[in-house]
């Protein structure tokens, strides 16, 4: 125990410039505070002292805003950054020098028993309001922008951003952290969504003028006269021919 909350404290001054000392730290970041009080709910789990594990995960939600059920793992060096909103399923395991911030929801999306919650691997960082459903593996050094919501596995150093999730890169990240789970310039889905609109508008007058010269090629020349002159010339024919019957008449 002691271990890990050395190393949890290291985390915030790694991660949080605000950090000051480990008195201000200690009394007034709801993120070490229910950190503290999952790993004693979590011991108790273990040993299946479960009510008792239960209400002190409750009591640890209506002191923090954080809720972290009391079955699930959590590795070393973890931070929470302001935390308010944050939901950690049973059965979700995180794994080392993860971050989260507010908002970001670890759920399930079946009722069966066994594994329904996620699992994050080393050194992921999940943006705020970020969710994460279902029993899936985000692999290590992963990024997972604010207010995504992911539903299939990430692999190893990906950045996730939307609604639904999609990799918009696949590199691998450096050691140095990012907040929020940024990592540079993040593409504009809507500025790539009229790019692409103007593409393909491109294309089609490209193929427009292709299939315009291609009909002037076989056509006669006279196909091509505006409907006027050819309006006019039918109109002088249809007095001959009249002519010409009558004759044979």
């Amino acid at each position: 125990m002691g271990g890990h909350w050395r190393g949890d404290l290291d985390a915030v001054f790694a991660r949080d410039p605000a950090a000051r000392t480990r008195l201000e730290v200690l009394l007034t970041y709801p993120g070490v505070h229910a950190l503290f009080l999952h790993r004693v709910a979590h011991g108790l789990w273990c040993h299946r002292w479960r009510l008792l594990a239960r209400s002190l995960a409750a009591f640890s939600r209506f002191w923090t805003g954080i809720e972290i059920h009391p079955g699930a793992q959590i590795g070393e060096r973890f931070f929470i950054d302001h935390g308010m909103g944050v939901v950690i399923g049973e059965t979700a395991e995180i794994g080392d020098d993860c971050t989260l911030y507010h908002g970001v929801t670890l759920g399930g999306t079946s009722w069966q028993p066994g594994k329904r919650h996620p699992t994050l691997g080393h050194g992921v960082i999940v943006g705020a309001g970020a969710k994460v459903l279902g029993p899936i593996t985000v692999g290590d050094n992963a990024r997972i922008g604010s207010n995504a919501v992911v539903v299939k596995s990430v692999p190893k150093g990906a950045t996730v951003v939307g609604i639904p999730g999609r990799v918009v890169s696949k590199g691998e990240h450096t050691d140095n952290f990012e907040a929020y789970g940024l990592t540079g310039p993040m593409p504009d889905p809507v500025a790539r969504a009229v790019e692409c609109m103007l593409e393909h508008m491109h294309r089609q007058d490209a193929e427009i003028a292709q299939l315009r010269e291609g009909v002037q090629r076989l056509q006669p020349q006279e196909a091509m006269m505006p409907v006027e002159e050819i309006v006019c010339r039918l109109e002088n024919d249809i007095p001959e021919k009249k002519e010409t019957r009558t004759g044979n008449t």
